[in-house]
């Protein structure tokens, strides 16, 4: 499987400072990377921007504590593996609905996409693999606050008139997908786009990602969003493995 450079770059990079008993200096994260101090200050300056990852007093590296998984830590290995098992479901979600398809994990209070396979389709939905969203408004994250350990954020902004903001609301929304087993977002995070998610597991039934299918509101009208959970909901996925 072709693995996007930068992003196994930056999953290495957070494993090594949640690893770490003590904040990392420039050169030391570059070695375990094998890469130049240009290309791991890149990587750094990137999640130091995102919050993802602090300098201290000396400017050694540590990790913040966004990076959750869920409520659980999953490591670089947890991550590739879930890609590996994840990505014939997206071809074969693509092929059938003729939608965009992707996969994502939590990092804090956003989900971050780490693979997509895209619509041939000239119109088409686009998150870019790196790309974060809010939990409270796309079906991705509401996957994670329905199935998962993530908790409500308590700043839910409001980015279209369909964004549930109020919390009783969003409760019931969310009890709403755990009984039918897939989340939506009905043009709730940008006008026009729906999308249809479903929770994954590791082996040891801990949510590990979510995956989705989205596509135009022209194309997705209120039967066939629904149709689109079913299938993404039934989608079979291949075994997980512990990763060795």
């Amino acid at each position: 499987m072709r693995l996007l450079q930068s992003l196994t770059r930056g999953l290495r990079t957070l494993d090594l400072l949640h690893a770490s008993d003590q904040p990392m200096r420039l050169t030391e994260i570059a070695d375990e990377l094998s890469v130049d101090k240009s290309n791991a200050s890149h990587v750094l300056k990137t999640l130091v921007a995102s919050g993802y990852a602090a300098q201290d007093g000396s400017r050694r590296y540590v990790a913040s504590d966004r990076h959750n998984g869920g409520g659980h830590e999953h490591s670089l290995s947890d991550v590739v593996a879930c890609k590996e098992r994840c990505r014939p479901a997206l071809e074969a979600l693509v092929r059938e609905t003729g939608e965009c398809a992707h996969l994502a994990v939590l990092v804090d209070t956003r989900v971050w996409y780490i693979d997509k396979v895209d619509s041939i389709l000239p119109l088409k939905v686009d998150h870019p693999i790196g790309s974060l969203s809010p939990l409270h408004c796309t079906a991705l994250g509401k996957a994670f606050l329905s199935f998962g350990n993530a908790t409500l954020p308590a700043d839910r902004p409001r980015y279209t008139p369909k964004t549930i903001t109020d919390e009783d609301a969003l409760l019931a929304e969310l009890a709403q997908t755990r009984s039918r087993g897939f989340a939506i977002d009905d043009e709730e995070f940008a006008p026009g786009i729906r999308c249809a998610a479903r929770p994954v597991f590791d082996v040891r039934d801990r949510m590990i990602a979510a995956l989705g299918v989205s596509g135009p509101s022209v194309r997705v009208d209120d039967d066939r969003l629904k149709e689109l959970g079913e299938l993404v909901r039934a989608t079979p996925l291949t075994p997980f493995r512990e990763p060795r």
